[in-house]
């Protein structure tokens, strides 16, 4: 991992016990070997998250890494008042929320506030299904769905947050946030049924031969 702005300071041994926050500590410090242990343990996780937001590999690998770069220079600012990993996370959605300002993104103009049940429920009503099948067709559908809808969904739905917080990160109102997830995800819902009708009727055909 390279960074812009990283001393070169003496690498120490790190025992393999040691917390994140005393690595948040020593990597504030200067130790860089304290936060290479930190960038190790949690850079598949800030990847992920990145590429479950852009559904773009490429962009989301170079978010990642911008994301490490600004841990970096604020890792000195980390008091330990939350978990790490949750302060990470807050940092990484930001980044993103970032690019996609500078990216001109917005939320589609929606007005419908209702809810319907969880796109999970797609997956219970699909037990015949392989699990690992349906994880990746959700992915390949989230993927699909335009960037509003996406991150709506994806902070909702995926990583948790309550719509009060999507809110407050996308500068919206709790409405908006509402009729945004509503939308993703039907069209979710259509995206995978599409997916699944697709499939059967391949294996219709494939039967015939």
């Amino acid at each position: 991992m390279t960074t812009d702005g990283m001393n070169n300071a003496a690498p120490t041994s790190l025992p393999a016990s040691l917390s994140d926050y005393e690595l948040t500590q020593a990597s504030g410090r200067g130790d860089m070997k304290a936060f290479e242990t930190i960038y190790e343990r949690h850079h598949r996780r800030v990847y992920s998250l990145c590429l479950r937001m852009v559904a773009n590999a490429t962009e989301a690998e170079d978010l990642a890494q911008e994301v490490f770069i600004q841990l970096f220079r604020k890792i000195g600012s980390f008091r330990g008042e939350s978990a790490f990993t949750t302060w990470l996370h807050r940092l990484t959605v930001n980044h993103v929320l970032m690019h996609f300002r500078k990216r001109g993104v917005r939320l589609e103009k929606t007005t419908e506030e209702g809810e319907i049940g969880e796109i999970q429920d797609y997956l219970q009503s699909a037990a015949d299904r392989p699990r690992f099948v349906d994880r990746i067709a959700l992915d390949k559908a989230i993927s699909e769905l335009p960037p509003g809808y996406r991150t709506v969904f994806v902070l909702h739905d995926v990583e948790g947050f309550e719509h009060e917080e999507v809110a407050d990160m996308l500068g919206v109102s709790v409405g908006t946030s509402k009729s945004q997830l509503h939308k993703a995800r039907m069209r979710l819902r259509e995206l995978l049924n599409k997916k699944t009708d697709k499939k059967t009727e391949t294996k219709k055909t494939e039967s015939k031969k």
